[in-house]
């Protein structure tokens, strides 16, 4: 997620402070490789070395807004016995006020979630307004009202089994889980849940992106895409410019390339 603690600069703000972003949902399956492919976004468009109150492209994370839970919820999470994967564990009035805020060019404070101890931590991290904002999760698409926040919409597909394997070595490496609860965490909550309100949400995708971070055409196009908002400015998306008013002349193939028929 980008962003950090500095003051923005008041120049800065007030030039920034009327320019509506762009905002890009991306959801798909547990360890699908959405934030992978957020981030060579990201480094295609060359932001990775622009400072953080200059960047015209954000990425915030969905496992940023889990809610805070009760004692008995969290003694739970503690024994692997939380349904981590339900649309109720995420916190999605804050992610809606949050989405709001982007839009209307403010900067916003993210909670920093703690998946060893299960809670908040009392720091946050700041992001600054941004002409592009790509928002991942995996069930970014499940509450209509958030759905219907974004211009646009990705679905990372990956076979189930790449999932898998890289879940369980995350939650090893990074959050201290041993491989059997893991699995078991995997196997009652995990697959289930993605099975019965993730990929039902496919189907809001605008483009489906096979294979995630390895399928460079696809990202590539997407990175076109956005170039063309970046340096298209406010004004041509307002005019109705993403609603068919000059998109087909400047690109036929990029509207047909992107959206699945």
């Amino acid at each position: 997620m980008a962003g950090d603690r500095e003051t923005k600069p008041d120049g800065a703000e007030h030039e920034r402070v009327h320019r509506q972003p762009f905002l890009i949902g991306v959801a798909g399956g547990t360890a699908s490789g959405k934030s992978s492919v957020c981030s060579k976004i990201m480094e295609l468009l060359g932001q990775n070395e622009i400072d953080h109150h200059q960047r015209q492209v954000a990425i915030l994370s969905q496992d940023s807004f889990y809610r805070v839970l009760t004692q008995e919820q969290k003694a739970k999470a503690l024994k692997g016995q939380f349904n981590f994967d339900h649309p109720d564990a995420f916190d999605n009035d804050l992610i809606i006020s949050t989405l709001w805020d982007l839009k209307k060019g403010q900067t916003v404070h993210i909670p920093v979630y703690d998946f060893v101890s299960h809670s908040r931590k009392e720091e946050t991290v700041t992001v600054y307004p941004a002409d592009v904002v790509l928002f991942e999760g995996i069930l970014m698409f499940y509450s209509q009202e958030i759905r219907d926040l974004f211009q646009m919409k990705l679905f990372v597909d990956t076979d189930a089994d790449t999932r898998l394997s890289r879940r369980v070595l995350r939650d090893i490496s990074e959050r201290g889980r041993d491989l059997e609860s893991v699995l078991a965490q995997y196997i009652t909550f995990v697959k289930p849940a993605f099975e019965e309100f993730c990929l039902p949400t496919k189907k809001y995708a605008d483009v489906i992106i096979p294979r995630g971070v390895d399928n460079l055409v696809a990202i590539n196009l997407i990175v076109q895409h956005i170039q063309d908002i970046l340096t298209g400015g406010l004004t041509k998306r307002l005019n109705g410019w993403f609603n068919g008013c000059g998109a087909t002349k400047k690109q036929p193939s990029m509207e047909s390339s992107s959206r699945p028929h």
